[in-house]
């Protein structure tokens, strides 16, 4: 009914890891008091691989394979599948099975099984150990669905798992030969779930009640949970032996198996690669990590994009969950993080992509700096703003806040110009414009503007920022003329008025 394909006949060595006891729960195999066994942790193990190719006996493809749809690979760990840390469950019985269920979309379906994988491993053993072993496949869940197929080892054609002594894992790789003329195709029984599983079929030496006694470990290999912790337990099953418990008993997921007894601490690792069978139309929908939503890609050029691929044949409207940010409400100053259009609808202020209610405060008020180096307290940043002012933060105060002094140009004689606080301009020679002003030359007369408008000084005849005796003696120079320059009552005529104003701002 199958051929095996590219297997070699040499035996696959193992790397030795270091294994400890894990503080979980194992999945079988009561002990005397009642209590499950623990299972055992594999530490940084380095995994190799035991590929199985299958020609499967099933039914005739309607049509050739399809060679432009792109593989997906579907499980729940987090595992690495070339090595890491594993949790082996030593308790896993003969008959009992490990199985995983992905919720795919109607699109996907009719689908083809490429390849079924899940890592197994020894604790410890004390001799080379045999595993017999069967992979299925059901269309559905594994407690209600179809199945689909049902391989076993059988030692010849396909190889049984056989380890070395000590503690060793294997990745098992079931794969279906592309080249078959027939293939494993899973129809839609209506749920848009594909599952598969291993079973134990045969341990050696379980003589003794695995409801009482588990599996000898000197000499079997077990399946493997990972260390991640559990993420999917709707989606994890075990087939479980009937030792008196009922919850323990049967089809379970994890999520119905009682923690602390048999309810395994991770998820299994395994995973499912599968093809659609039909490539036409494979686009849908691709929801970005913004919010936004793109229709009509494939799951490659969404994931091109970082974006979520939403299944073939979606569509974007009302697919895409909306990013939220932190939402506040006025009055009572409160805060959720909510998508935006919800906040603008609930009547909320939102405050931006990326912002939460632990990174903000809502309707903040405190002080504000003001350009001159004045203060206002009790203002939003909002009035803060609108005051050409820099808000120092929600509850600050004028009194415990030392605004800095305002900076503007000072003018120097020679036409040069720097930016300084007042203080620091009275210090030189230079005459210091305002707050708030520059050294732009924007007119490029060789003088910043505000310079030039900042020495505009009544009575400073020789234009050098100030009236002192050069002033004067300029004055003088135009005495009885009608010089408009010193002509500063604007009489007609340089005199004793002109004397008095220049007189009045002598600096």
């Amino acid at each position: 009914m199958v051929g095996l394909r590219g297997m070699s006949p040499t035996a696959i060595t193992r790397a030795s890891v270091a294994l400890t006891l894990a503080a979980a729960c194992s999945v079988t195999a009561l002990a005397q008091d009642g209590s499950r066994l623990h299972p055992h942790r594999m530490r940084d193990a380095a995994v190799p691989t035991m590929p199985i190719v299958l020609r499967p006996s099933g039914a005739q493809l309607p049509g050739s394979i399809a060679g432009a749809c792109d593989p997906t690979v579907s499980s729940h760990t987090n595992a690495d599948f070339g090595g890491g840390q594993f949790v082996v469950q030593g308790g896993f019985a003969e008959n009992e099975i490990a199985a995983a269920s992905y919720q795919l979309t109607a699109g996907d379906f009719p689908l083809r099984v490429d390849l079924m994988e899940m890592i197994f491993a020894t604790s410890g053993a004390s001799q080379q150990t045999t595993t017999e072993w069967s992979v299925l496949v059901w269309s559905g869940t594994p407690e209600t669905g179809d199945l689909v197929a049902e391989f076993s080892s059988d030692g010849v054609i396909l190889p049984h798992i056989v380890l070395p002594p000590g503690t060793n894992g294997v990745n098992v790789q079931v794969m279906v030969d592309p080249d078959d003329p027939k293939q494993i195709i899973v129809d839609d029984n209506g749920s848009h779930i594909v599952s598969f599983g291993f079973r134990i079929d045969e341990h050696n030496q379980q003589t003794q009640n695995p409801c009482v006694v588990a599996p000898p470990s000197c000499c079997n290999a077990f399946p493997t949970t990972d260390v991640g912790g559990l993420q999917h337990p709707t989606e994890n099953w075990l087939f479980a032996l009937n030792c008196g418990f009922p919850a323990c008993s049967g089809w379970q997921r994890f999520s119905e198996l009682p923690a602390g007894i048999c309810r395994p601490s991770g998820d299994w690792v395994m995973r499912l690669t599968w093809t659609p069978f039909f490539c036409e139309d494979q686009i849908g929908a691709c929801c970005l990590a913004s919010g936004g939503c793109v229709d009509g890609l494939t799951a490659s050029e969404c994931d091109s994009i970082n974006g979520t691929y939403q299944g073939t044949g979606s569509i974007c409207s009302g697919t895409c969950p909306q990013p939220t940010q932190a939402c506040c409400f006025a009055g009572i100053g409160g805060c959720l993080n909510l998508a935006q259009n919800d906040c603008i609808a609930a009547g909320g202020f939102p405050q931006g992509p990326g912002t939460t209610c632990g990174t903000i405060e809502c309707f903040p008020i405190g002080a504000c700096c003001l350009p001159d180096g004045g203060c206002l307290d009790q203002v939003s940043p909002e009035d803060c703003a609108a005051a050409d002012g820099v808000f120092q933060g929600g509850g600050t105060a004028c009194a415990s806040i030392d605004c800095p002094d305002p900076l503007g140009a000072c003018c120097f004689p020679t036409g040069f110009c720097l930016v300084l606080t007042e203080v620091d301009c009275n210090q030189t020679t230079g005459t210091w414009a305002g707050p708030g002003t520059n050294c732009v030359d924007g007119d490029g007369s060789g003088v910043a503007d505000d310079c030039e408008s900042g020495c505009s000084v009544t009575g400073d005849l020789d234009g050098d920022c100030d009236v002192d005796p050069a002033d004067l003696a300029i004055l003088l120079a135009a005495w009885g003329s009608n010089d408009p320059d010193a002509d500063l009552d604007g009489s007609g005529d340089v005199g004793p008025g002109d004397l008095a104003i220049l007189l009045a701002n002598w600096s």
